[in-house]
């Protein structure tokens, strides 16, 4: 049987290391998490799911968990003491050479996120340990994942693609593309659908059906640039330091949206008063980032 405290003496030296990686992040501007399995494939929307089977895959390639990524750090140390008895229950096991059960994984590309075995990923890396046994389910998705990556990186190159998807699509060189600038995932499909039922209402009154492009071109004078004027006149970008013109019009139209429905006169300067009403930053700081704006255009 194996020792209490050599399991004991492994776990504080694995949460030690946790603790480490987590201060040591600070500094290297790099990620001390794992990734949520969840909130990734909410970002990326995998296209497809195959059962594997059983396979051997490496440990250090496992870089999320579906439901413990709270509890443990992106090289699988253990961050709360919580998880000591049943660690160490594993890494006994370990010791005295117990078949245990496969984990079961999902995998991206090259990397796995655990469904099942959190524990005995984390053992296993800790005791430097470079294969696992695991039950593989395989997802499909264009966005390539990388050790090491945060959500927010994720989420750049999901905008980014999806910018791509829009410009080889469409090839719209009748748009100001350097103007309409998203930052927030699924926007440029939701512009596209802006654009469709703005042709559609267009459509009504023509023979012929209109191209997008048409669409497109009378969507950006007569819509967009309407509510970019808006957004300007109530200087709703220096409020929301970091966001584009583009990702503003987005929010408006949702605003301006659920005001129709009290309200079917209601306008895009409307929702644009309304919105500029509910923000609750100080006079000071919203006239300094006013006044920072209007410098930065010089």
């Amino acid at each position: 049987m194996a020792d209490r405290m050599a399991t004991s003496h492994d776990f504080v030296k694995a949460h030690r290391h946790a603790v480490f990686q987590n201060i040591f992040s600070t500094f290297r501007w790099s990620n001390p998490d794992l990734l949520s399995f969840y909130e990734v494939t909410k970002l990326i929307k995998p296209e497809s799911e195959a059962y594997k089977g059983m396979q051997t895959i490496p440990v250090r390639n496992i870089i999320g968990s579906e439901n413990r990524y709270h509890d443990f750090s992106s090289a699988f140390y253990p961050k709360n003491i919580s998880l000591q008895r049943r660690w160490e229950s594993v890494d006994a096991a370990n010791l005295d050479d117990v078949i245990l059960p496969p984990i079961s994984v999902y995998k991206l590309g090259q990397w796995y996120f655990v469904r099942d075995g959190n524990h005995r990923v984390s053992v296993a890396r800790s005791k430097g340990i470079e294969f696992i046994d695991a039950e593989v389910v395989e997802l499909t998705s264009k966005i390539q994942l990388e050790e090491g990556i945060t959500l927010n990186e994720i989420k750049h190159r999901v905008v980014a693609y999806e910018r791509q998807r829009f410009i080889e699509q469409f090839n719209p060189t009748y748009l100001p593309m350097d103007r309409i600038v998203f930052t927030a995932p699924g926007s440029y499909p939701e512009m596209v659908n802006h654009i469709l039922v703005h042709k559609y209402f267009m459509n009504q009154n023509q023979k012929e059906e209109l191209t997008f492009e048409q669409g497109a071109i009378d969507w950006y004078q007569n819509v967009y640039l309407k509510i970019a004027e808006a957004i300007e006149n109530e200087h709703l970008l220096v409020e929301f330091p970091g966001q584009t013109e583009a990702d503003m019009y987005m929010w408006l139209v949702r605003k301006w949206d659920e005001m129709k429905r009290l309200n079917e006169k209601a306008t895009e300067n409307d929702a644009a008063k309304a919105a500029k009403k509910e923000i609750k930053t100080p006079f000071l700081i919203r006239w300094g980032r006013y006044l920072k704006s209007l410098l930065s255009r010089n």
